[in-house]
């Protein structure tokens, strides 16, 4: 099974890329969505949240307040690597737990969309890596409009990232994501046929 890395930064639109497989019905292990279920599957990462940011770090139904998380950690950049330090291996285990099991299920391909992937070492498992790129003005932008965040948050966010122009020297494919829809979408289609004629080399 090939298995291709997608990422992006915050507001670089990586998610309609994401879409767009799962439009070709080709399987996608959203990363983001792995995170916040891994306080379901591992009780003990929950638990371990509680102890290091405190029980008020849940709502009354026990579930985890992700902004005032976040707003927490990318101001400070010990709590965000103590943050990934307890939540990281739950994710990657979980990962690539639904890795074998599309491979299992006979998927030709599989897509691993992972804001982090780079800045975790994912990426070097994966066959084929693909970055989804805009500027960083345009970054700001768009987070602004989506999230309503202050720009001091939007910003923090983006520097715990790594920058995407530094991202799109560890892609074998850059989809530029400045433009409108139809664009991006000729630019996936082209990528896309090249991962049949991966997938049909491996």
């Amino acid at each position: 099974m090939l298995k291709v890395g997608l990422t992006g930064g915050i507001g670089s639109g990586k998610s309609t890329v994401s879409n767009l497989f799962l439009q070709h019905n080709i399987p996608v292990i959203d990363a983001d969505i792995i995170s916040r279920e891994i306080f379901n599957i591992y009780p003990e990462a929950k638990t371990e949240i509680g102890h290091q940011f405190g029980e008020n770090i849940f709502d009354e139904q026990g579930n985890l307040k992700r902004r005032e998380l976040g707003n927490l950690v990318f101001k400070c950049t010990s709590l965000r690597k103590k943050l990934e330090e307890i939540t990281l291996p739950f994710i990657i285990k979980e990962i690539f737990k639904r890795i074998e099991e599309y491979n299992k299920a006979g998927e030709k391909i599989c897509v691993i969309d992972a804001p982090t992937l780079i800045e975790v070492k994912l990426h070097t498992d994966m066959d084929v890596n693909i970055v989804v790129w805009v500027d960083l003005q345009t970054q700001i932008s768009r987070v602004f409009t989506r999230d309503k965040l202050s720009n001091e948050d939007i910003l923090n966010r983006i520097k715990a990232q790594m920058p995407l122009d530094e991202k799109k020297s560890y892609a074998n494919f850059i989809i530029d994501n400045r433009g409108n829809f139809e664009s991006t979408k000729e630019q996936f289609e082209v990528v896309l046929n090249k991962l049949y004629e991966f997938e049909v080399t491996i």
